[in-house]
């Protein structure tokens, strides 16, 4: 399976904020964003693993400020770790005011652990990830170790009975 590099998956994606995207305060709602995120990791791992993959884990998910109706988000993700049949996509949210120069500013910032699937819905190999700067091995072995870290931490779904 021949190595892949970070750029070669890395995507950008846009969209216009509209009015149906709003919660009741008035900002687009979280959720809306939190979507398109895990849509660009989605692309970004399918294009790495050619394969199906689903996410797995949402980790240290930041709302850094409010997003309203009419800017401009654009997701940035890129890949910073490859396992076995794992990945972990870093996705940074821009917001810009499409009527002020020079607002573009940084909205949200989440790390999307993502799956490849075979056929039969089984965890499948991907190709490595080739590293080609110095930055890129150490936000690499970053990854590494979060993934070592939360690779236990799967746990049972248990409904409180005081919920139920």
């Amino acid at each position: 399976m021949k190595s892949k590099t970070i750029r070669e998956s890395a995507v950008t994606m846009s969209m216009v904020m509209i009015p149906h995207q709003a919660n009741v305060a008035g900002n687009v709602h979280g959720g809306e964003i939190m979507k398109m995120m895990d849509n660009a990791a989605y692309v970004v791992a399918h294009k790495h693993a050619r394969a199906n993959v689903v996410t797995a884990r949402v980790d240290e998910l930041i709302f850094h400020q409010p997003i309203y109706v009419g800017n401009l988000v654009t997701c940035h993700a890129y890949l910073t770790f490859v396992g076995k049949s794992s990945m972990e996509v870093s996705v940074v949210v821009e917001v810009e005011d499409l009527y002020k120069e020079g607002s573009r500013n940084c909205a949200l910032t989440a790390l999307f652990s993502m799956v490849a699937l075979n056929a039969g819905g089984h965890p499948m190999s991907v190709p490595p990830l080739e590293l080609t700067t110095d930055q890129e091995k150490a936000v690499f072995e970053e990854a590494s170790q979060r993934y070592e870290a939360n690779r236990n931490k799967k746990r049972a779904c248990i409904i409180p009975k005081s919920v139920t």
